[in-house]
């Protein structure tokens, strides 16, 4: 019989936000209260991060057209960036919450190290190789030669902010790994905050232009940095053993989860492009309105992406203690929260689709498509979120195999082929109506999935 899982304080320094476990006799605290606790800091965090975002986007709006397509031959590289650290970020939360839940404290910080030190040579690297190859990277994307000059000028920072993000966003992993939750969340408000405040500083105060808002990123993460990192080394949750044979070692585990868990990051931009693309078939004004759509959709399962930071190192923990019933039945209380959040949005977008895309679309063909994508696809983002949510679920048992596997089959064997065949039958209508079938899809898949894998689990447990 395992021990029994207590999600209690380790001491006063720690008590606040962090988990420990530890066999005892009393019984475990109640896990709702737990999940929310661990949960209502990544979701305020998230939607700083996508506030921050959308200001950013408006500041940048107002410099013109070629700082504007700068930024827009910029993000599918920023995607790769992004799709790399969160492989790896994956993979800290994973593999040291397993730990901990097996009591090798001493090799958790170990492993904390090794992933900040592989991790940060990894993202430098690939930096590196972009700025020697941005000139090529810009005429492969269609970019003209008279984007050169602000092309490099802009990307000299923003390099160095995207590295600068990266290492801040490992030690956010390792928080979480170790049960805390809000510290990552209060850095991620801070960092928002404090790049909102500087974004206008920089681009036009010093007249710097589209490299501002770079610098304001990067002076934002390394306050990010000087706020988080102390805190890690304070409570040593890392330790740099810098033994080969332990290196190699530990990174060949850290890629066993983090390639995996890339893929799986990678394809959704993959699958965005080649939605969009049928899509554009209907014109400038189906593009537009779907573009609207997607930013909604990102809004709309905010709780899911804050549950797929807060759920994982709760589950690693009791995985790595062996108490897969304790797992089945936090899974199940979370996606429980997870229904009943998602149909209440639904519900509202579905009484206020007429006013909310008239609010988003000041011309009435967009407008149109808007409203009956709002009446149509926010049902969908309840098994959508599911599948999300089965997905790091997965990699927090150590199947990242099932979890490449499950966010495949969601984008090309569900969500795509639905969204195809939609159209060949009725149009664009189809395709928003393919587009909600094949979330409904996916969801039945991820949930046929995790039975099959917690069973698994189960099993290797005894």
């Amino acid at each position: 019989m395992p021990n029994t899982i207590s999600f209690s304080s380790r001491d006063k320094a720690t008590k606040k936000n962090d988990m420990t476990i530890t066999p005892q006799t009393k019984p475990a605290s109640k896990p709702l209260t737990e999940l929310l606790r661990m949960t209502w800091p990544m979701l305020i965090g998230v939607l700083s991060l996508m506030s921050f975002q959308l200001v950013d986007s408006i500041y940048i709006a107002r410099l013109g057209i070629d700082p504007l397509a700068v930024v827009g031959f910029t993000i599918p590289i920023y995607q790769l960036i992004i799709g790399i650290q969160v492989g790896i970020g994956i993979a800290t939360t994973a593999l040291i919450s397993q730990l901990l839940g097996a009591d090798k404290t001493d090799e958790a910080k170990n492993l904390g190290g090794t992933i900040l030190l592989f991790g940060s040579v990894i993202i430098a690297v690939l930096c590196c190789l972009l700025w020697l190859n941005r000139y090529a990277i810009l005429n492969l994307m269609g970019g003209e030669p008279d984007l050169y000059g602000l092309f490099s000028d802009f990307w000299l920072v923003w390099l160095f902010s995207a590295f600068a993000g990266a290492f801040l966003y490992f030690g956010y992993s390792i928080c979480r790994a170790h049960g805390n939750t809000l510290l990552p969340g209060i850095g991620m408000v801070i960092t928002s905050l404090l790049n909102i405040a500087l974004d206008p500083l920089f681009i036009f105060y010093f007249e710097l232009g589209l490299a501002g808002a770079a610098y304001a990123s990067i002076s934002a993460f390394l306050f990010g940095g000087l706020l988080v990192y102390p805190i890690i080394f304070k409570r040593k949750w890392v330790h740099f053993e810098l033994e080969a044979h332990r290196v190699v070692s530990q990174s060949k585990r850290v890629l066993g989860v983090a390639v995996p868990a890339m893929t799986s990051q990678l394809m959704p931009s993959l699958a965005a492009v080649l939605a969009t693309s049928i899509i554009a078939q209907y014109g400038t004004a189906a593009v537009a309105a779907w573009g609207l759509g997607v930013r909604l959709e990102f809004f709309s399962i905010v709780l899911v992406l804050a549950l797929t930071m807060s759920l994982p190192p709760m589950v690693g923990r009791l995985y790595g203690a062996k108490d897969v019933d304790a797992i089945s039945k936090l899974v199940w209380l979370s996606v429980k929260l997870l229904f009943v959040w998602q149909l209440c949005l639904a519900l509202l977008m579905f009484l206020g689709a007429q006013p909310l895309s008239a609010m988003m679309a000041s011309e009435a063909e967009v407008a149109s498509i808007v409203s009956l994508y709002l009446l149509v696809v926010p049902i969908s983002y309840v098994p959508l979120g599911l599948c999300i949510l089965i997905v790091s679920v997965s990699n927090a048992i150590g199947q990242p195999m099932r979890a490449m596997v499950l966010s495949i089959v969601r984008l090309f064997a569900c969500y795509l082929p639905c969204l195809f065949i939609g159209s060949l039958l009725l149009d664009l209508d189809g395709a928003i109506y393919g587009a909600a079938v094949g979330n409904f899809l996916a969801g039945i898949c991820a949930w046929k999935s995790y039975k099959a894998g917690i069973k698994k689990a189960s099993n290797q447990a005894g």
